[in-house]
């Protein structure tokens, strides 16, 4: 098949695919230029940066496109729906991630309880605030809560009760089995109350943002907030404001409403810890998520 991989892909996976005898092609199209280059293509592999929405599915039918596969877990940059309606499958990549935005996620909290980010960027400015950043928080003992528990929140949820923390979970589908003494499920004012952690790892949601002022009341004084899930599932005037109340004590934040982010506000707030959409950057998870690629294609090469 003739395969289409406009976002970059792991390079054993890519010459896994060429061994298997298929044609790759590493190229990224505009979204003016993608839809007619879609037709010439029986699999497109995108990652986040690549948009196929109605119009460049509009301009692919009649093609060779057979399934567009988003290496990754969300699929919100795909109009999935409308793909399927025309002919078209869309699969993505959901257990070859999770760890490592799970990390990264606990790498963030880390950061906002012990001010790691500020107090580095300020000793790069020639500054020994030592006293300033000497009244940091400890994770073990304290309630975190996670907001939407899918394979992600399943992964930080475990790793944070390994370090003692104690996991309030809400999400929609309660799985079986995973409630214990340190883990319990809640509904979600519950968790926002009790929460001295908040991490969020819903998909893409429409509409209002998930986080807003409404919710961010009825958290806790004091309470770190972490996203790695999608930027605009969180307001960030709203964050904004509780950060500089104090209402949040810091923010982990690796995705962004916009993105390249331009909220300069946000971003140069000493409470935020912030990096540019790596949830998914770990070599390990690159290698897992290239050769889950690889099996998608395979079955539809059969």
């Amino acid at each position: 098949m003739r395969i289409l991989v406009t976002d970059g892909m792991d390079k054993t996976a890519l010459a896994k695919l060429k061994e298997n005898g298929h044609e790759v092609v590493e190229q990224f199209y505009e979204p003016d230029a993608l839809g007619a280059a879609l037709k010439e293509f029986d699999v497109a592999v995108v990652r986040s940066a690549t948009k196929v929405r109605a119009k460049q599915i509009d301009e692919a039918k009649g093609g060779k496109l057979k399934v567009i596969i988003r290496g990754g877990v969300g699929v919100d940059n795909i109009d999935v729906d409308y793909a399927k309606e025309n002919g078209i499958e869309v699969r993505n990549t959901p257990r070859a991630s999770s760890n490592a935005v799970a990390e990264l996620a606990l790498a963030h909290m880390f950061s906002c309880a012990r001010n790691v980010s500020v107090a580095g960027h300020t000793m790069r400015e020639g500054k020994w605030e030592k006293k300033a950043y000497s009244k940091g928080m400890e994770l073990t003992g304290k309630t975190l809560g996670v907001l939407g528990y899918g394979r992600i929140g399943q992964s930080i949820g475990a790793k944070a009760q390994a370090f003692g923390m104690n996991v309030l979970a809400y999400d929609i589908f309660k799985v079986d089995g995973l409630e214990c003494d340190t883990m319990h499920y809640a509904e979600m004012d519950e968790v926002l109350a009790n929460s001295d952690i908040i991490t969020l790892h819903t998909p893409a949601i429409e509409g209002k943002p998930f986080i807003n002022r409404e919710t961010i009341a009825k958290m806790k004084d004091g309470v770190i907030f972490i996203n790695t899930s999608r930027g605009t599932n969180v307001d960030e005037e709203a964050l904004l404001e509780a950060l500089n109340s104090g209402k949040v004590r810091a923010a982990g934040l690796d995705v962004f409403a916009e993105e390249a982010a331009s909220n300069k506000e946000l971003l140069n707030h000493p409470h935020v810890s912030c990096t540019p959409h790596i949830g998914a950057g770990t070599q390990e998870a690159q290698q897992r998520i290239g050769m889950e690629i690889v099996d998608i294609v395979e079955s539809f090469a059969k």
